[in-house]
């Protein structure tokens, strides 16, 4: 299983950030999606900009503070936290991403893609809140 965490300090403020990440409803601000499709309280897809869907379902929800979930598609599964802490009027945010590929060919680049993915999704982030 590859694991990777990313830690960043973004200049907002924690609701802000918090309502941002959490709201899949709306995921403009991300640069990798085409579209979310929101199944019930506990379970969305997002699918990338070519259409390919990854399933989530929420584990925990403790709003500004704590938000994860277990993801699944045809080549992988795994789990995603994000920890949100209030630093003044920053915020900080770790995610960490613990992936099992399904296809053994690509268990060598599970975790290059997820520190790529990070990154983007961070870069993304501090666009959408500032």
């Amino acid at each position: 299983m590859a694991v990777s965490r990313i830690k960043a300090l973004i200049e907002c403020d924690i609701h802000k950030v918090w309502d941002t990440v959490s709201d899949v409803r709306n995921y403009g601000w991300r640069c990798d999606l085409s579209r979310t499709e929101i199944i019930d309280e506990k379970q969305f897809i997002e699918y990338t900009k070519d259409g390919y869907p990854t399933a989530f379902t929420v584990t925990v929800t403790e709003p500004y503070r704590r938000w994860e979930f277990d993801m699944e598609n045809t080549n992988m599964t795994g789990h995603w936290s994000g920890i949100f802490t209030a630093k003044g009027t920053s915020t900080e945010v770790e995610f960490t991403e613990c992936v099992k590929a399904k296809k053994f060919y690509l268990r060598p680049f599970v975790k290059v893609y997820l520190k790529r993915q990070q990154r983007l999704f961070v870069e993304d982030l501090k666009k959408a809140v500032s």
